[in-house]
């Protein structure tokens, strides 16, 4: 132990954020409290130590300077045996006391003053700089979130942890430490009256919306005073800081897969501790069933790069995968051998390309197997139980990682299909085998140079309609909030339920972070956050009851139930707000779809049209009728008439239709109806990049700026949205639009398919759409 007094950042030792004191008072008065309550042989030592503490502070000053500290080392000793582990080994324990406001240490175990003077040694001053700046700002965090924890009860608000990084020389990886400040021997002094603070105050703060400075306005720190000192301990977790880095990766994945993957192998370096062993990883991607090679996907196995270097890299891929996946179990060679490599040909290429050992680890996603993790080295290692452990807690993440590599590589094969093979309907498809036939004549004649032509429909009419489902956003935010509440709440009954077989230490950790997510989810929740509750519900939380269960039979029944309704594929009671909100979105969607369906053979009967439906949240859709599309039928104003009655008298039935399932959804959602008339006829043609129809010309172009714009249009000067439930909106140009479809809605009123009145309305002004108008009428239900 050492009493040398020395800064954790020299560059703030001038820097004094809030007034504070060194003073043994506040250790004084939890010596006299513990001693009250403590049944056991410690009651001997606190006596001691407080007689002692008592015997020495009646001659000194209850303040104490920092510069002088030393002359009491034997209270320092004394506070040393009470605060730490009975039997620590000092030499290794990074343990100190400090300042309240923890940068002086004036008291610390060896191993500590080494760790910290060695690192400020091997900065440089850009280095140190920087981190006085970051430490700055971590003091002004530690000091205003104990204000708001001791003075205002915001229990939430204090985390005194700070995360350190520092290179390994020896290895050349980074470790990670947790710094941690024991506030427990500080009181706060209030200087005058305590200004009153609302959560409103202080949430941008506590949201990481705004610095400390916020608060600086409405809390100075001139009106404070602290006093005591902190405990100070630094503990490695680089192993668990390498998993939360590596789901971190994956989450917010956006580059190319080979990045992604050296990125997580770095990270599994780090997580082991030992640079001379490497890490492959590969996917299993298959088409038809069948294992398939892909160069850029499985060029991070080193198994792949042997192959490739040194045998036939397709039949050793599929050789391997498919054996593989009959038996995916964990396989070690500490040494590849020529027995080995007679019995297992591949691990002749790897003896080839220098490696020494290998092993291979299976990576299920949902039971399945997608991917392998290949861990080997150019030097003979063992595969001890210790290096083991370490991979074992990446295994999830990795397994997510390949089956995402898989599932964009599916996405991949999808987009290459619609690219160049896209579904055609009745309608349309003679002009593309008009155009098939002319390209192949062609191809007789001219041996080059040849293009396609442009497949196109002059002079069409378009009807447009959206069935939107309603507050579908907001629907799913409610239901994740609330089964996210629901899962850590149901997670903190069965920890308190457990507190008796979980060390003090993890339970605090358990609840500190269930309650932590609450908070967070009260206000907001991101998908990027669901991610993290969902992995902290599904893998951090299980490995910690199972080895309850595994330790305390008495406990399996109510591990077992817990883990059996927290599941992450929203089939477990704790996700059904999920679940019950998507089974009522797919309820309208498959009925809309299957009623389009039905009605399409209608639509058809009036004069054959090109129909395209788009899946939102609800429905859109693309009507286009004209003589260019059915050349060989007359096409008329009274044809177009009837369609245009048909669009209006679908949305009455789809409008009924979606009312009417409300019995039937679990949670009931209402939709609203658009249909935007537009009278001129316009040109549309395919689209060879896009497979897929769209309008040609300026003027043409403008109606898709139209329809891509009123989905959310709001009545002028007004909040109101023009799309409401029960009703439909039609939003129109020009007076004749509106005085055509009154026609068609005084046939509606009629049959008693809608209510009586019209709503004429003005549109608020659009992104360079002006003078929009609607009709706006209401659904007679049955």
């Amino acid at each position: 132990m050492t009493s040398d007094t020395f800064y954790i950042n020299p560059a703030l030792s001038k820097v004094t954020p809030v007034e504070y004191e060194l003073s043994f008072e506040p250790f004084i008065r939890y010596l006299k409290e513990r001693i009250k309550t403590e049944k056991t042989i410690k009651l001997k030592l606190y006596e001691f130590i407080l007689d002692t503490f008592e015997a020495y502070t009646a001659n000194v000053a209850e303040c104490i300077d920092t510069d002088n500290v030393k002359t009491h080392q034997q209270l320092l000793e004394l506070m040393f045996a009470a605060l730490s582990p009975a039997i620590v080994n000092e030499q290794e324990y990074l343990w100190a006391l400090g300042t309240p406001v923890p940068n002086k240490v004036f008291y610390s175990t060896d191993a500590f003053r080494d760790f910290a003077i060695t690192d400020l040694a091997s900065k440089t001053k850009t280095s140190a700089a920087t981190d006085a700046e970051l430490l700055k700002q971590q003091h002004l965090d530690y000091i205003y979130r104990l204000i708001l924890k001791r003075l205002y009860n915001f229990t939430s608000a204090l985390n005194n942890d700070i995360y350190y990084t520092r290179l390994n020389a020896g290895t050349g990886l980074y470790r990670y430490y947790k710094i941690h400040a024991d506030t427990t021997f500080i009181d706060i002094e209030v200087k005058g009256s305590l200004p009153e603070l609302t959560f409103e105050h202080i949430e941008p703060y506590l949201h990481n919306e705004a610095g400390a400075e916020a608060l600086m306005e409405v809390l100075p720190l001139s009106l404070f005073k602290f006093k005591g000192f902190a405990v100070i301990t630094l503990n490695d977790v680089t192993a668990r800081h390498a998993i939360d880095e590596i789901r971190d990766v994956i989450i917010s994945h956006n580059t190319n897969d080979d990045h992604l993957y050296e990125q997580v192998i770095q990270l599994l370096k780090t997580l082991t501790e030992d640079p001379a062993i490497e890490f492959g990883l590969m996917p299993l991607l298959k088409l038809n069933g069948t294992a398939v090679y892909d160069a850029g996907m499985c060029t991070n196995s080193i198994l792949m790069q042997a192959a490739q270097q040194y045998g036939d890299v397709q039949s050793v891929f599929k050789d391997m995968a498919e054996r593989y996946e009959l038996h995916p179990k964990a396989v070690y060679y500490p040494v590849i051998t020529p027995g080995r490599i007679a019995r297992h040909p591949y691990l002749g290429l790897l003896k080839q390309a220098g490696v020494c050992s290998y092993a291979r680890i299976p990576l299920l996603y949902h039971r399945h197997l997608a991917g392998m993790l290949e861990v080997y080295a150019y030097q003979g290692i063992e595969y001890t139980e210790n290096l083991l452990s370490k991979v074992d807690f990446a295994l999830p993440l990795l397994a997510q990682m390949v089956q995402n590599s898989i599932e964009r590589f599916n996405v991949r094969i999808d987009q290459v299909i619609k690219e160049n093979f896209t579904s055609l309907q009745p309608s349309v498809l003679w002009k593309f085998n008009e155009a098939a036939w002319n390209y192949i004549r062609q191809e007789r004649e001219h041996s080059s140079g040849l293009k396609i032509e442009t497949v196109a429909f002059k002079e069409v009419y378009p009807l447009y309609g959206a069935i939107d489902i309603r507050n579908s956003t907001m629907e799913r935010n409610t239901a994740m909030q609330m089964d996210l509440h629901n899962s850590l709440t149901s997670l903190l009954t069965v920890i308190n339920r457990l507190d008796a077989y979980i060390e003090e230490k993890e339970l605090s950790r358990l609840i500190e972070t269930c309650n932590q997510w609450i908070a967070k989810i009260e206000v907001s929740v991101t998908a990027s956050d669901k991610i993290r509750i969902d992995s902290f519900l599904n893998q951090d939380v299980p490995n910690v009851l199972l080895t309850v269960k595994r330790q305390h039979t008495d406990a399996a029944q109510l591990v077992d139930e817990f883990l059996a309704t927290a599941n992450i594929t929203c089939e477990g009671p704790v996700y059904a707000h999920q679940h019950q909100l998507e089974t009522s979105i797919r309820l309208i969607n498959t009925s809309i779809n299957k009623y389009f369906e039905r009605e399409q053979q209608q639509l058809e009967s009036i004069y054959p049209c090109y129909f395209e439906k788009f899946r939102t949240d609800g429905v859109e859709y693309d009507i286009y009728a004209g003589q260019a599309i059915a050349p060989g039928q007359p096409f008329s104003q009274d044809i177009l008439s009837a369609i245009r009655l048909w669009q209006l008298t679908s949305m009455v039935a789809i409008t009924r239709l979606t009312q009417k399932l409300q019995q039937q959804m679990p949670v009931k959602l209402q939709t609203t109806q658009l249909v935007f008339i537009h009278s001129s006829a316009i040109d549309i043609n395919f689209r060879n990049d896009e497979r897929r129809f769209d309008v040609e010309g300026v003027y043409n172009i403008r109606y898709e700026v139209i329809k891509k714009r009123i989905d959310k249009v709001r009545l002028k000067d007004s909040n109101e949205r023009l799309t409401q439930p029960d009703k439909i909106a039609l939003v129109y140009l020009t007076r004749a639009e509106a005085d055509e479809y009154k026609g068609y809605i005084g046939r509606l009123q009629q049959q008693q398919m809608l209510t009586p009145g019209i709503e004429e309305l003005e549109l608020e002004e659009l992104q360079d759409v002006k003078g929009l108008k609607a009709l706006r009428v209401s659904v007679r239900y049955e």
